[in-house]
């Protein structure tokens, strides 16, 4: 197996980075330039910025963040939120992205899918599935961060994703998103199981043992996180890196994190990994 790929996810909206719990709720955290960079520093082996807002206002406003962290980062970037276009995709790749996240023109057009794979290459593209357990024990494709169904059966629609010339498969377990609870490891099993492209799983950790068991137990070829590294970084952080973002900082000021959320580093992560038999990929950038 290739080393295991640790991607930091940043939800970005307006000019903060923010987290919520499935998918809502949003917190400002602070700034995404400065959290990229740290994580960069840290040892990410990629790095992932989602608008959260883009599909809501049909528009994606990371192209200025963007250029500002390629900069400094020189690690691959996946920017999602807001894609509809082969044209949007070549302004978000000329700002300096190295992949794309599509997911709802996916939904609405897969036929995008292939014409984007053909255009800029299938390692590109990266299609995000967000899945929600419904009561007749299927999960189903939601887009706009789980607000809207689309009727697609999950397991049904990876499959077409990649037969459609996806490069990768985020997927998302709605219902786990920020919460500790773990990954839902059914779902993306079934998922890892079904299709020969990568799989990055996304939404649940509570720590290091919760990535530890989904990559044992559900064969995936990265791991996207959020929670269990930004609440870390705010405390490595001086509190006045934030005293110029936007929004409601009620919950950054208070200092509380989740009690089901034990907060770690890339660093230890991927010590754990090894310690436990599993390849992951150095930290040349160690200082």
């Amino acid at each position: 197996m290739a080393a295991i790929r640790i991607i930091p996810r940043l939800d970005i909206k307006g000019p903060n980075l923010v987290k919520g719990i499935h998918l809502e709720g949003l917190r400002v955290l602070g700034k995404p330039e400065e959290f990229a960079k740290f994580y960069y520093e840290q040892g990410a082996d990629e790095l992932f910025f989602q608008d959260v807002v883009a599909s809501l206002y049909e528009r994606n406003s990371l192209r200025e963040i963007i250029t500002k962290t390629t900069k400094e980062i020189f690690i691959p970037i996946t920017v999602g939120g807001g894609i509809r276009t082969v044209e949007d995709i070549n302004n978000v790749l000329r700002a300096g992205a190295d992949k794309v996240c599509i997911n709802t023109a996916a939904v609405n057009n897969p036929d995008f899918i292939r014409k984007a794979s053909r255009a800029f290459g299938s390692s590109t593209i990266v299609v995000a599935i967000e899945a929600i357990k419904k009561g007749d024990g299927n999960y189903y494709a939601y887009t706009d961060n789980g607000r809207e169904q689309t009727g697609l059966e999950v397991i049904q629609w990876a499959k077409r994703v990649e037969e459609l010339g996806a490069g990768e498969i985020l997927i998302t377990a709605v219902d786990k998103e920020g919460t500790g609870e773990g990954f839902d490891c059914a779902l993306i099993k079934s998922i890892a199981k079904l299709v020969s492209i990568p799989v990055i799983a996304h939404g649940g950790a509570s720590g290091e043992i919760d990535i530890l068991n989904v990559i044992n137990e559900c064969q995936v070829n990265a791991i996207a996180l959020a929670s269990v590294l930004h609440y870390q970084t705010i405390l490595q952080f001086e509190q006045e890196k934030f005293t110029k973002s936007e929004g409601n900082k009620s919950f950054l000021k208070s200092g509380r994190t989740f009690s089901k959320i034990t907060p770690t580093t890339i660093a230890n992560i991927k010590q754990t990994l090894k310690d436990n038999g599993i390849q992951v990929r150095s930290n040349e950038r160690e200082k």
